[in-house]
C-alpha cells in the first residue's frame, strides 16, 4: 500500500496514511469495542490498524468493532472494501462526499472516529444546507475562511456519542489558526473535550514532507477532573529514520507515546514492546509528568493565556541544554511551507 500512494503521489494521504501514523492514534484512542467512523477512509488503514489492535489484546475485531467509511473516489473506496475483505474484516464503506452527504446516521453515533482528512482544502459550498443548515453537524459555527480544516474537525466532533473518542491528522496550521476558527477551537477547548495535541516532524508521509498534529478529543473527558487540562506531548524529536526522505515510528516509540497518554489518564501502562527504557529516561516510568521538551498538561487558564493555540511548541519548552527557538517564527515557517506543498 505505501508503494502504491507513492506511485500515485496522491496529496493528503488520498490513498494512504503511514502504518506508525495510524498505530499511535489507535494506540491513543483505545478501539477495544465499538462503531468505528472513518468519513475519509482513503484505503481503509485506520480500520485495520484497530483490528490489530484489538486483536494484539486477545478479542475478535470482527465480533467487538462496527466498521463505517465514507470515501468520495469511487477507486479508493473498492480499494478500502478490498483491503478490509483481505484482512477478514466486514463494514459499511459508502461513496459518498462527506461536506454534503450522510450515507448513514453519523450525528452522536460513534464511540471512535478516525482520519486523515485531506488539508486546506478550498472551495467548499459553505451555503449548502447540509453545511449552513446543520447545527448539528458543525454546532460551534460555520468558519469563514475558504478553507475546510475546521469543517472537518467540527464533524469528527459531532459524529461522537457522550463518551466517544477521536484522533485525526490535522495541518499544523489549524493549531493557530484565527478568526472564526479561532472561535471554533475556544469553544472546543471550554467544552472539557479535546484531549491530546500530539506534533510529528516532517518525512513521516510518502507524498508530502509536511510536519503534522495529531487530534484527539474524548468526549467523556468532559465529566472528569481533567476536563480542564489539554495534554500536549511533541514528537518532533522522536523518530526513526528509515531512508534520507523517510521518517517512521518504531513500535517501542509508539508505545511510549501512547503511555504518556495513559499515565496522564491514570490508566495502566502497557509494556509489550519495552518502552519502559524511554519513559525511564524521561522520569515518566512511574507516573505522569511534564517532561521538558517532550510533554506538558496544560490548564484552561494557560491555554487562555497562550490565545487558545493547540500548537504543543508552545507549551513543551525543551530539553536541558537545548536552545529554544522562537516558536512564532517556527509556526510561520511551517505555515509557509504547508500552503506550498498543498496548493
Amino acid at each position: 500500500m505505501g508503494e502504491f500512494a507513492q506511485q500515485e503521489m496522491q496529496k493528503g494521504g488520498e490513498y494512504y496514511t503511514p502504518a506508525s501514523i495510524v498505530r499511535l492514534i489507535v494506540e491513543i484512542i483505545e478501539p477495544y469495542h465499538g462503531r468505528i467512523l472513518d468519513p475519509a477512509c482513503g484505503s481503509g488503514g485506520m480500520f485495520v490498524h484497530s483490528a490489530d489492535f484489538v486483536r494484539a489484546h486477545e478479542r475478535a475485531p470482527e465480533k467487538e468493532l462496527s466498521i463505517f467509511g465514507i470515501e468520495k473516489v469511487a477507486e479508493t473506496q473498492r480499494l478500502a472494501r478490498m483491503n478490509l475483505a483481505v484482512h477478514g474484516l466486514g463494514g459499511t464503506i459508502r461513496e459518498a462526499n462527506s461536506y454534503y452527504e450522510e450515507p448513514f446516521p453519523i450525528v452522536g453515533q460513534f464511540d471512535f472516529v478516525m482520519a486523515n482528512p485531506p488539508f486546506n482544502v478550498d472551495g467548499v459550498d459553505k451555503e449548502k444546507d447540509a453545511i449552513r443548515k446543520r447545527g448539528d453537524r458543525f454546532p460551534f459555527g460555520v468558519p469563514k475562511p475558504d478553507n475546510a480544516n475546521y469543517l472537518w474537525i467540527e464533524m469528527f466532533w459531532s459524529a461522537l456519542n457522550e463518551t466517544g473518542r477521536a484522533g485525526f491528522v490535522m495541518a499544523n496550521s489549524a493549531a493557530d489558526a484565527r478568526g472564526t476558527e479561532l472561535d471554533i477551537r475556544k469553544a472546543l477547548i471550554e467544552s472539557g473535550t479535546v484531549d491530546c495535541i500530539v506534533s510529528v516532524g516532517p518525512n513521516f508521509f510518502y507524498t508530502v514532507t509536511l510536519p503534522c498534529t495529531l487530534w484527539f478529543f474524548d468526549k467523556g473527558k468532559a465529566k472528569t477532573k481533567s476536563k480542564d487540562e489539554v495534554l500536549f506531548i511533541d514528537a518532533r524529536h522522536v523518530f526513526r529514520q528509515i531512508d534520507r526522505a523517510h521518517r517512521d515510528f518504531t513500535p517501542a516509540q509508539i508505545e511510549f507515546l501512547a503511555n504518556i497518554a495513559r499515565l496522564w489518564r491514570g490508566e495502566p501502562i502497557e509494556l509489550i514492546h519495552n518502552s519502559y527504557e524511554l519513559l525511564d529516561e524521561r522520569g515518566l516510568a512511574k507516573a505522569y509528568v511534564d517532561a521538558p521538551g517532550l510533554c506538558s498538561a496544560v490548564s484552561l487558564k494557560d491555554l487562555e493565556a497562550k490565545g487558545f493555540s493547540l500548537n504543543p511548541g508552545r507549551y513543551v519548552g525543551v530539553k536541558p541544554g537545548e536552545i529554544e527557538l522562537d516558536e512564532d517564527f517556527k509556526t510561520l515557517v511551517e505555515a509557509l511551507s504547508e500552503e506550498l506543498e498543498t496548493s
